[in-house]
Order: structure tokens, then sequence, then C-alpha cells
């Protein structure tokens, strides 16, 4: 079974697209290369003149930090902006530009990857962004061994009963504010009431991905909307009142006589 969304792409998305296709050339030219993709925007068709490219690379062991620095060479990339360095740990990112156009690559291992997969579906993880790796994996244009990146969507396509109810307890959290109202419109409580707000934007959402068997991360949390018209289970008008939750201004400060 093969699984890949049916994606309609905007200019921007075509031209990053092609962008990624000439690029990973340098790099599948070595042999300990296994699978490639490109996701974020770029995958998802929404790409706008700000986008960056993502793209991961899967490896049975890293090349050199001397042969990946070819590679960025070759492609005539800038020097690195931003480098993640695991190498020991089995991942490797680098961030630059080709052609003014940010590229982030993640040379990752296969070991590396599989045990953050697992870290998810078998250890159930909830609180770090891998979730959003693994739904990034999901949104992904395979690039080569598209094989072995079905496979990997296919594990990930099938949530566990377990993570879901994990996801639901984690979440299950709410702050009544509307009963503290007076007590906070007395005490210069501006940003916490942010806060109690955002969190309980956060924690609602989290509640119901795990309901729908979504992955989901708070970390660069982007496209809400989308997000939520995936949803089966939902409250009607999540997305408006989710806006007017978190924007609301803040409790109009009480007089205590």
């Amino acid at each position: 079974m093969t699984i890949q969304k049916k994606v309609d792409m905007n200019q921007a998305s075509q031209y990053l697209f092609a962008l990624a296709k000439r690029n990973i050339q340098a790099y599948i030219a070595n042999p300990e290369v296994k699978a490639a993709m490109v996701t974020g925007s770029t995958a998802t068709g929404q790409a706008d003149c700000y986008s960056d490219v993502e793209m991961f690379i899967y490896y049975d062991e890293l090349p050199s930090i001397d042969k990946l620095q070819s590679a960025r060479q070759q492609n005539r990339g800038s020097e690195p902006i931003r480098i993640l360095d695991g190498y020991n740990e089995g991942f490797f990112g680098e961030f630059y530009f080709i052609d003014g156009v940010e590229f982030q690559i993640g040379n990752v291992t296969i070991a590396f990857w599989e045990q953050d997969m697992a870290t998810v579906l078998q250890e159930l993880d909830v609180t770090s962004p891998r979730q959003k790796v693994l739904l990034g994996m999901l949104d992904c244009i395979p690039l080569y061994g598209e094989e072995l990146i079905q496979e990997w969507k296919r594990q990930i396509a099938d949530y566990p009963d377990v993570l879901a109810r994990a996801m639901v307890e984690k979440h299950l959290i709410f702050v009544p504010i509307w009963a503290l109202q007076e007590d906070l419109a007395t005490r210069d409580t501006t940003l916490f009431q942010h806060q109690i707000r955002l969190e309980a934007g956060q924690n609602l959402l989290g509640v119901l991905v795990g309901l729908n068997r979504l992955y989901y991360s708070t970390f660069q949390f982007k496209r809400m909307k989308q997000f939520i018209e995936q949803m089966n289970i939902a409250p009607e008008n999540l997305y408006s009142g989710l806006h007017l939750n978190v924007g609301q201004s803040s409790i109009v400060k009480v007089d205590r006589k």
C-alpha cells in the first residue's frame, strides 16, 4: 500500500520541489544513502516566497563532514547558517542557502530515525517535537528509496491505541480561569492570563488529536485551520473559538471595596 496525500502544488511549491529534486543528486551519489525525502510546505503544496526547503536523507552510516561539505559545495550552497550537531548520535543537520532559498538538510542514520519512531509509537512520547517529525514523514514526498519511505509511512499511519490514550490523558488539564476572574484582575496578571488561555487551547487540541488519532506538537505549530479540518471528532466552531480564547484581551480590573 502506498501512502501519499494528493497535493495540488502552488507555483512556489513546484519551484521549490524542482530545486529539491535537483539538489538531492549530490547526496544520493553516496552509496550509504538508502532514502531521501522532502517535507514541509514544499510537500504539502502550500509554500510561499518565505518558505524554506526541508529535506531528510537517511543513511546506514553518516558520511564524513568533509563529504557532506562536498555535497553542499556541489550544489553551490552557502556556508551553513546553522548546524545541528548530533553526529556521534546519528544526526547532523545543516541550514544553508542555494539560489537565495534556505535549505534545511537533516542527515540521519536509519537507526537514529527508527529509534525516534519507536520513542513515539512504543514508548509513547507525547511531549517532545518528535510527533511533528512523524507528521512530516506522513506528509513527505520521497526523492529516493521510495520503498523504505513507504514502509515508514505505513508504520506511522498505524496509530496505536495506547498512544491515543496517552495523548488524551496528558492533555486533559484545564485551569478554570473563569473561577479565578476576580483574583487575577487585581494582580497585574496579563501575561499569566494569556499563558492560561494558550495552554488551554494547546491542551484542547492535544485531547482532540488523541481522539482523532493525529500527530501533534506545540513546537512551531502552524496552519491550525487546516489541521482542525482533518478532525472527525471536534466541537463546532473550534477554530474560531480558539482564536477568541487566545486573542481575548485581559480581564478588566475589578475594584475591591
